[in-house]
C-alpha cells in the first residue's frame, strides 16, 4: 500500500489523502467536539467563516456548517458506497456470466443493460422515489430512513448496468486468453475458471470504474435533493445544498461550503479512478 502511494503523482496523492480524510470523518464524526448539526444557534445566524464557535460559519437558521458537513459525510458516503458496492456486485456478476456463457443469455442481458442506460439517471431516480418514498397523505411526512433506503435502491439500479457492461467487456477480453482455453481443455469446471482466472483479471477494471461511479452517485444524490426528492433535513451534502439554495445571494458561504466539499470529493474520486485505469492499462500492456 505504501509503495503504491509513492508511485502516485502529486495530484493523485492529494486526492487520495482527501478521500482518506473524508472516510475518517465519516467514522469519527459523531465523536468530535462539534455542535449538534440539528441544533440551531439562534444567537449566531448567518455568521461568516472563522467566527467564534463556528469555524465555517452558520446558515441563516443558525446551523453550524462544519458540523453539518461532517454529519453529511457519513450519509453521503453511506449512500454512495452501498449503492456502488451492491450495484457493482450484482452488475459485475451478471456481466461476467453473460460474457462467459454468450449466446441468447448474453443478448438478453446486453439489451436490458442498454435499455436501462438509455433512461436518464435523474428520471429513473425521480420515478422510484416518487413511487416508493412518497406518502399518500401529504400531511404525513416520509421518514428519513425510508427516503435514504429508496435513494440507495434507485442509485443501485443505476449502477448495475454501468459496472455490468464494464465487467462484460473486460471478461470478453480475457475469456479467450491462452490460460483460460488451456484450463477449459483440461476439464476445469466453468465455475472454477470464472473464479480463478476471469474474476481476478476483471476486478481491476471494476475497481477503477467503481471510483468514478462513487463520484457519479454523490452528484446524483445531490441532484435529487435539489429537486426536492432526496434526503431531507440537511443530513447529507446534497440536502445541505438544497436547504441553503435560497441563501446564495446574501449568505454565499453557506452554499460554498457544502458545494466545495462535494466537488472536491467528486474530483478526488475521478482522479483516483483515472489513476487506477492508467495502472490497469500498463498491466494489460505487459500481459
Amino acid at each position: 500500500m505504501r509503495s503504491a502511494f509513492r508511485r502516485m503523482d502529486l495530484f493523485t496523492k492529494v486526492c487520495s489523502t482527501w478521500l482518506a480524510i473524508i472516510a475518517i470523518l465519516a467514522v469519527v464524526g459523531p465523536f468530535l467536539p462539534l455542535p449538534d448539526p440539528r441544533e440551531a444557534d439562534f444567537a449566531a445566524p448567518g455568521v461568516k467563516p472563522f467566527s467564534p464557535g463556528h469555524l465555517l460559519g452558520t446558515d441563516s437558521n443558525g446551523y453550524d456548517l462544519l458540523s453539518n458537513v461532517v454529519n453529511g459525510t457519513r450519509v453521503s458516503l453511506m449512500i454512495s458506497l452501498v449503492s456502488v458496492l451492491v450495484g457493482g456486485l450484482i452488475g459485475s456478476s451478471i456481466g461476467i456470466i453473460s460474457a462467459y456463457v454468450r449466446g441468447r443469455f448474453d443478448g438478453i442481458v446486453s439489451t436490458l443493460f442498454n435499455i436501462i442506460l438509455s433512461i436518464p439517471n435523474l428520471v429513473l431516480g425521480l420515478s422510484l422515489v416518487a413511487v416508493l418514498a412518497t406518502s399518500p397523505d401529504p400531511s404525513i411526512p416520509v421518514s428519513s430512513n425510508r427516503r435514504i433506503f429508496v435513494i440507495m435502491l434507485s442509485l443501485t439500479f443505476v449502477i448495475i448496468p454501468i459496472l455490468g457492461r464494464i465487467a462484460r467487456g473486460a471478461t470478453l477480453a480475457w475469456v479467450n486468453r491462452e490460460f483460460v482455453v488451456a484450463a477449459r481443455s483440461m476439464g476445469m469446471r466453468d465455475k472454477d475458471i470464472i473464479f480463478k482466472h476471469i474474476v481476478p483479471n476483471v476486478l481491476p477494471a471494476i475497481y477503477s470504474v467503481g471510483f468514478l461511479a462513487i463520484g457519479v452517485v454523490i452528484v446524483a444524490e445531490g441532484s435529487l435533493s435539489l429537486l426536492g426528492v432526496g434526503v431531507v433535513d440537511g443530513v447529507s451534502w446534497g440536502a445541505m445544498i438544497a436547504r441553503v439554495a435560497g441563501e446564495f445571494t446574501y449568505l454565499p458561504h453557506s452554499m460554498y461550503v457544502p458545494v466545495t466539499v462535494l466537488a472536491l470529493s467528486v474530483i478526488a474520486c475521478n482522479q483516483v479512478g483515472d489513476h487506477l485505469r492508467s495502472r490497469l492499462d500498463l498491466r494489460e500492456g505487459k500481459i
